[in-house]
């Protein structure tokens, strides 16, 4: 679904919907491929997110509506992801077009001459920015599609929907919103879930799932060239509850030695007795560019034997996959 895209010497806005429940990490993993196609991407979780294409557009030597077929042809490849992309001269168009994309996915691009038509012919609460109780309000006045919103005076739908969002509901309806995107991207964050076939009690199989957790993150990390400053687990429970805590390592880190340690730690504070688990979610916090992190000599020559022969485990990993080496307790689970 598409329409011609251009915007000579405007601003070119992308605005990208996941699918709903999008795990955090893939949502993070969206926003890295956004980054591949500019540099001004701005973060809107839990479901979508903004791309300044001005600079993108002269640097590919490509349209606007082109870059949003190349950005669902890698998330679909790449993630498994659909996303719905609209593109437009400003926030709201190209907020509203995403809104209008049929699922699973697909790009919808309005060019700056056809806002004013396309606008028009849609019902009042398809304009991005109007929620629900705006739209009723709107509606019992008679104002039923956004053609009528933007040939009501301005004062008149202020006083229907309160001042600022009167002026702006007017604005907007008229194809007016300077706003610029504003490069904002999540904290920075890594998980990893581990979902029980059945409901267990059993501590052995819980520290096992935790253990196979600290792994994975750790390969993660180390994989991304990042080291985590804190640790949050979380407790999933039978009958919906949860627990969660953090804690603060020492050092950053991304070594297994130091995540399992704290991991453990969390762990024994949750002082489990006879709660049912369903999963576990160990998080990666405040993480750091590896590069960035003190490093400390250490004169535990142990240790040092220990991170060596991560390093050369990593390898392994890298070349024969993620299951071919481990600790035995994750193996004697797994079997």
């Amino acid at each position: 679904m598409s329409r011609r895209a251009t915007a000579g010497g405007q601003g070119v806005v992308m605005h990208v919907r996941c699918p709903d429940r999008l795990p955090e990490e893939t949502y993070r993993q969206v926003l890295e491929e956004l980054s591949g196609l500019s540099p001004v991407v701005q973060a809107l979780p839990p479901t979508a997110a903004l791309v300044d294409l001005r600079g993108a557009l002269p640097y590919y030597g490509s349209g606007a509506r082109r870059l949003g077929e190349v950005l669902r042809v890698r998330t679909i490849s790449r993630l498994g992801v659909d996303v719905r992309v609209g593109i437009g001269a400003s926030i709201t168009v190209a907020a509203t077009a995403s809104g209008q994309v049929p699922g699973p996915g697909g790009v919808l691009a309005i060019a700056p001459e056809e806002v004013t038509g396309w606008l028009g012919d849609l019902p009042v609460e398809a304009l991005h920015g109007i929620g629900p109780r705006q739209a009723a309000a709107l509606r019992d006045y008679g104002i039923h599609c956004v053609g009528l919103l933007a040939a009501v005076p301005s004062a008149t739908v202020q006083r229907l929907l309160g001042g600022k969002a009167g002026r702006l509901a007017a604005d907007r309806a008229r194809g007016i919103d300077p706003r610029p995107v504003v490069p904002r991207a999540l904290p920075a964050t890594a998980s990893v879930r581990y979902r029980f076939d059945e409901h267990t009690l059993d501590g052995a199989a819980v520290r096992a799932a935790l253990l196979e957790l600290v792994v994975r993150l750790g390969t993660r990390l180390r994989g991304r060239g990042q080291v985590a400053r804190a640790l949050t687990l979380s407790l999933k429970f039978a009958g919906g509850g949860s627990w969660d805590k953090t804690r603060r390592l020492t050092a950053p880190s991304a070594h297994e030695d130091d995540l399992r340690q704290l991991a453990y730690q969390l762990m024994d504070a949750a002082a489990l007795q006879r709660g049912r688990l369903t999963g576990l979610v160990l998080k990666g916090e405040d993480l750091l560019d590896a590069d960035q992190a003190p490093r400390q000599l250490s004169l535990d020559e142990a240790r040092e034997a220990r991170l060596a022969a991560e390093t050369v485990v990593d390898r392994v990993r890298t070349k024969f996959g993620p299951r071919v080496i481990g600790p035995a307790a994750v193996f004697r689970r797994a079997s």
